[in-house]
């Protein structure tokens, strides 16, 4: 599967501006929202609760917040290149600076399993993560993630 097919052009945000981790996912869930047509207060509070469990700061500067839906049938992803790095209690320490958010339907948890490992794959690329450091270009940001070569690394 192609990440073509969670995300699409409107899902891409290229200079995200947040203080924290609160503020990033609001802006996030926002976007979501709009995208999943879900209330955004909705999707913040259940990433926020997703967060409780443990923090989906992955490291290297790395994000995948993710939350399952009732109302969704199809995962969806959000993606962030932030501004300035901020704090989320990464694995690593350090600050992030990319987030992938999922939203996914609540059947179907090994195509959600299946999404995020894949994202997480992709995040791994140290060089595609630098490209995507270096972009501030919505659409630069979208073929980065979407082009063949990083499908088939994440695959």
């Amino acid at each position: 599967m192609p990440l073509s097919d969670i995300l699409n052009p409107e899902g891409v945000v290229a200079n995200l501006k947040a203080r924290g981790k609160k503020q990033a996912l609001q802006e996030l869930s926002a976007v979501a929202g709009k995208l999943c047509k879900i209330n955004s207060q909705k999707i913040l509070e259940k990433i926020l609760e997703r967060e409780k469990l443990g923090t989906t700061g992955v490291g290297q500067g790395v994000a995948i917040p993710h939350a399952k839906f009732a109302e969704v049938t199809k995962v969806t992803g959000i993606f962030a290149r932030l501004d300035q790095p901020i704090d989320f209690d990464s694995v690593d320490e350090r600050p992030v600076d990319l987030i992938f958010l999922l939203i996914a339907p609540e059947e179907g948890s090994a195509e959600h399993l299946r999404t995020l490992a894949r994202v997480s794959r992709l995040l791994r690329n140290q060089e595609l993560c630098i490209k995507l450091r270096g972009s501030k270009d919505p659409a630069a940001l979208y073929s980065l993630l979407t082009e063949p070569a990083a499908s088939s690394s994440a695959a």
